[in-house]
């Protein structure tokens, strides 16, 4: 009779492949109890190790280490881990790499001379270091330009943190105009003094002898321009002051100079010589910084020259 099953035919082969389904369903139970699916450990606290103890730390858990970078840090010592990718408390596969991120300590620059450089500038060379300008202040000085540096601190050349703060005493310069005071037959301690209080910067300070007849030695015999003079405030007073009774020859200059380091990625070394009429000799020889300014007051004996080398390369020759 057709739709009828043969009982007697397919009866086996079905309790056959019954029993084998079973079996198979079994087995892979019993496979997954006995062996996991698949082995997995945690990733251990790394951060505040130092990187040896971390690489210690997850040998023992089955994974390896990687220096992903490193970084300064103000919290960190130098060679401790800071970060880490997996973090702490992941799951992961036996021998997986774990990046660390390894402080390089704090990073220290040194505070570059910004006397005499413009507020702009000031604020460009703090931003190239990573400082902070954290405040200015307004300093009564007839001698610098108007919104130019005059004091700073931290003081030039020390060494100071990556973001460190620094005050700046910016000048409010001279007036416009001044009246040129009277300079001569007074001492030069007093006729400084006398600049000084009316907002005068001096030029060139000559030391002249006048012979046997002369003036008392430091008496200012001229000065130009002339006293009572209505001039720029950025105009400067020249003086002839007397080298004293009985002295003859060679007329004396004192020169003051200001010579800034150029910007370059290392320390410079400047070496100063100076010639005149009683020979050569060098006023500075040593490294400085890129920006650091350098001045002095020099003597001269007749005329001179001022030559100024960079790493023994003769950059400038002025003449005096």
């Amino acid at each position: 009779m057709r739709g009828r099953i043969d009982w007697a035919t397919w009866g086996f082969p079905l309790a056959l492949a019954f029993a084998t389904g079973v079996f198979v369903w079994f087995g892979k139970t019993l496979f997954g109890f006995v062996v996991p699916s698949e082995t997995v450990v945690v990733v251990p606290q790394l951060v505040g190790l130092a990187l040896a103890d971390a690489e210690g730390q997850a040998s023992r858990s089955g994974l390896r280490i990687t220096v992903a970078a490193n970084e300064a840090s103000d919290t960190y010592p130098t060679g401790v881990v800071m970060g880490q990718q997996p973090e702490h408390g992941r799951n992961v596969r036996p021998g997986r790499a774990v990046a660390v991120l390894v402080s390089s300590g704090v990073k220290l620059v040194s505070m570059p001379d910004l006397r005499y450089d413009s507020l702009r500038q000031a604020r460009l060379e703090l931003g190239s270091l990573q400082l902070q300008l954290a405040k200015t202040y307004r300093v009564d000085n007839g001698q610098v330009p108007a919104d130019a540096v005059v004091e700073q601190n931290p003081p030039p050349l020390t060494s100071v943190r990556s973001g460190t703060a620094v005050t700046l005493g910016i000048s409010k310069g001279p007036p416009p105009f001044i009246k040129v005071p009277e300079l001569t037959g007074i001492d030069l301690p007093k006729a400084l003094q006398r600049a000084h209080d009316a907002h005068v910067q001096l030029g060139q300070i000559v030391w002249t002898p006048f012979g046997h007849a002369g003036p008392p030695r430091g008496r200012v015999v001229r000065q130009s321009p002339a006293a009572g003079l209505q001039a720029d405030s950025s105009q400067y007073v020249s003086l002839q002051v007397s080298a004293g009774p009985g002295e003859t020859g060679y007329t004396v200059r004192q020169v003051h100079a200001v010579v800034t380091v150029p910007q370059r990625d290392s320390e410079v070394e400047v070496k100063m010589v100076a010639h005149d009429a009683t020979g050569t000799w060098t006023t500075y020889d040593s490294y400085a910084h890129a920006g650091q300014k350098i001045d002095f007051t020099l003597t001269f004996v007749g005329n001179g020259t001022l030559d100024t080398y960079l790493n023994k390369d003769l950059v400038d020759e002025a003449r005096v």
